[in-house]
């Protein structure tokens, strides 16, 4: 538990495994990728830990890694850009079927390709770019009967943090597929839109400077209160736990 988001211990493999077998299971799964931003704005947003409880919460930044194997568990990072070409990967043999709901128009298409190119035999069940606007009543009903015509088994959600999350919670008693991921910038990464950090600086941590000083004007202020407020966070609640303990 990180500031009241139960983040999961699974390992990456035993995870795959678990999302793998998922359609042949009758399971009905929710998987988010956390960050530090997504522990800090889950503290703050009511709605947002509440979609989050009510799915498997992924330790994709690595301070999340850190906090758990400092409690002792096994944990791995799991993110987003790692976990997609996985479950392709794995569920070629399997026949599973992707649908890509999410990104700028000619995104998911792209990221389509490209993870069928890489992959010989993924079956794309289809894509969407929805627009990046509240949808009517009747323009979401059309959507969830549009993907589910399709019958995928994994349905990626690509509409950034916070919206994603919540549009997984919102849409996962309506869909038939047997997994919801809200995978964010993995569209733009496997699309060819936006580079991925070299993998020294993904497994140091250290992949938000890549990122900071690719888009700084955007990244600065945001890392900058994000990363205070997230220690800020984990103090507070080691402060709490050792009270509990002594009291």
């Amino acid at each position: 538990m990180v500031a009241d988001v139960a983040v999961n211990a699974m390992r990456f493999a035993d995870l795959l495994a678990r999302v793998l077998a998922a359609p042949d299971a009758g399971e009905r799964l929710s998987l988010h990728f956390a960050t530090a931003h997504t522990i800090v704005e889950a503290h703050a947003d009511a709605r947002l830990r509440e979609a989050l409880a009510h799915g498997l919460v992924q330790p994709d930044g690595m301070p999340l890694v850190w906090l758990g194997r400092r409690a002792g568990l096994p944990v791995e990072r799991v993110c987003g850009p790692d976990f997609m070409p996985a479950v392709a990967a794995g569920g070629v043999p399997l026949g599973r079927r992707h649908y890509f709901y999410g990104g700028a128009p000619g995104i998911p298409e792209a990221l389509a390709a490209g993870l069928a190119a890489r992959h010989p035999g993924l079956a794309v069940a289809g894509t969407m770019s929805p627009p990046f606007r509240a949808l009517s009543p009747g323009e979401d009903a059309d959507i969830v009967a549009r993907i589910n015509a399709a019958r995928p088994d994994y349905v990626w959600v690509g509409l950034g943090a916070p919206r994603q999350d919540l549009w997984v919670a919102a849409h996962r008693d309506v869909l038939d597929a047997a997994v919801l991921l809200a995978v964010g910038a993995a569209f733009d990464f496997h699309a060819g839109r936006r580079r991925r950090a070299p993998r020294w600086m993904q497994r140091t941590g250290t992949e938000w400077l890549f990122r900071l000083v690719s888009e700084p004007r955007r990244l600065a202020g945001r890392y900058t209160r994000t990363n205070l407020a997230f220690v800020r966070l984990v103090i507070a609640q080691r402060l709490g736990r050792r009270r509990s303990a002594g009291s």
